[in-house]
């Protein structure tokens, strides 16, 4: 847990409003929604429990919102939103919701173990014999580590923020016109969209946030 500051607690407040109202929104939309197939009630299950997971992250001082178990949950998760689509244009719509389980399976991964080594630990070390080569490879290693995690963390960024934009500027679908099946779904959740930009650019910030 990072050093709190007032700053840092007030984003972390408003975050949590943020989704403590997806987690309500998920709720409600699934208790009107009691003809939903299987597929669609674990869906509303798994990003609840995201959304859920996401407000009390900021909080919480370790295990079980951070930690192996977590890590496993949320990346079987972003597989199920996967390998559960039929067709390329469901993947499409279903890779958004995938990315935002990948993201939150990657902020609780366990802590990579790289500790620093003190000047005096490296003495103690050189003084039982132990070449100082194998201490540069291991500062080596550590760093490759944190530059490949800071790639990942920009691209899941990136792309869940691209995602926000998409779906906070989209129209609101009309209630009574809707044609096709994908205007008709849209028509039954008018405010599924405005949900998933908020969900996904409150994720995108967290990704960001220490934690």
């Amino acid at each position: 847990m990072p050093d709190r500051t007032p700053a840092l607690d007030a984003v972390h407040g408003m975050l949590t409003l943020l989704f403590a109202a997806v987690a309500l929104h998920m709720l409600w939309h699934a208790v009107r929604s009691p003809g939903a197939g299987r597929r669609d009630r674990v869906d509303l299950v798994l990003h609840c429990a995201m959304a859920a997971a996401m407000a009390a992250m900021p909080w919480s001082p370790g295990p079980p919102l951070s930690g192996r178990a977590a890590t496993v949950f949320f990346a079987a998760a972003a597989l199920w939103f996967l390998l559960t689509a039929r067709t390329a244009a469901v993947f499409t719509g279903r890779l958004t919701p995938a990315v935002g389980m990948a993201a939150m399976a990657w902020m609780s991964r366990p802590p990579s173990g790289a500790v620093p080594v003190s000047a005096a630990a490296r003495e103690t070390v050189a003084a039982a014999g132990v070449p100082a080569a194998h201490h540069t490879a291991a500062h080596g290693h550590a760093a490759d580590a944190s530059t490949t995690a800071t790639l990942v963390t920009v691209v899941l960024t990136v792309y869940l923020l691209g995602c926000a934009l998409r779906s906070l500027t989209r129209p609101m679908p009309a209630l009574r016109t809707a044609t096709d099946h994908a205007h008709r779904a849209a028509a039954a959740n008018p405010y599924g969209h405005v949900r998933d930009g908020a969900m996904a650019l409150g994720t995108a910030v967290m990704l960001l946030l220490p934690h």
